[in-house]
């Protein structure tokens, strides 16, 4: 890719959606504490940018009506039970910190439901996506997916720096979690940023479009 791409506009900009499984409303509460603090401490803004969530599908180019993007979703979940999801709280995960939630409850087994519900939106939704040259594309890839929720994130390929203060000051915060959530809401989000090829994450801005009760 040259940089005449990268930095090119494309049919939908700025706009992006993504697919995301809803944790429970303590769980949320957790995520969002752990990046208030990040924020008041630090200036770190990436992981709180979104609403808490795990990602199935994430920033799909998606230049469609949008009533044929929820069809997609509606119909790709229709028959999908709900299911566990386990914490194991903070981790490293690339760049960031998360909470591992990509396990069942020995902390080793993947959780096959969270891949399966993942591969099942994605192939809802890719007929519709047109690749856009920014940002980098996130195409899903089975063996590579981990089920996360973001507590740390881009913010720190600006300041790799701060990584470990972080990471012990994360450590450290008193925010309980449940070690368990019901996997049971799958919700749409049409996210909006100025600048999809630079740090797009300092104005990001979301809105909630619908959400899904697995198993109803």
């Amino acid at each position: 890719m040259t940089d005449t791409d990268r930095f090119a506009q494309a049919p939908g900009d700025p706009y992006r959606y993504g697919v995301y499984l809803r944790p429970d409303p303590a769980t949320c509460a957790a995520v969002t504490t752990v990046t208030a603090q990040l924020r008041a401490q630090y200036g770190l803004v990436s992981a709180g940018a979104f609403p808490p969530h795990a990602t199935l599908v994430g920033s799909r180019h998606l230049p469609v009506a949008e009533e044929l993007i929820v069809d997609a979703v509606s119909a790709a979940v229709a028959d999908v039970p709900a299911f566990t999801v386990h914490n194991a709280g903070v981790r490293r995960m690339g760049v960031g910190l998360v909470y591992d939630v990509h396990h069942l409850a020995d902390g080793t087994t993947p959780n096959t439901a969270f891949t399966a519900l993942a591969a099942r939106v994605d192939a809802a939704v890719l007929p519709l996506e047109t690749p856009a040259p920014n940002p980098a594309p996130h195409p899903f890839d089975e063996a590579r997916f981990r089920a996360h929720l973001s507590l740390l994130s881009h913010d720190m390929y600006v300041r790799p720096e701060l990584y470990e203060e972080v990471e012990q000051y994360v450590l450290g915060l008193p925010v309980p979690f449940p070690p368990a959530f019901p996997g049971d809401t799958v919700a749409l989000y049409r996210t909006r940023s100025e600048d999809w090829s630079g740090r797009w994450w300092t104005t990001l801005s979301w809105e909630h479009v619908r959400s899904w009760r697995l198993g109803d």
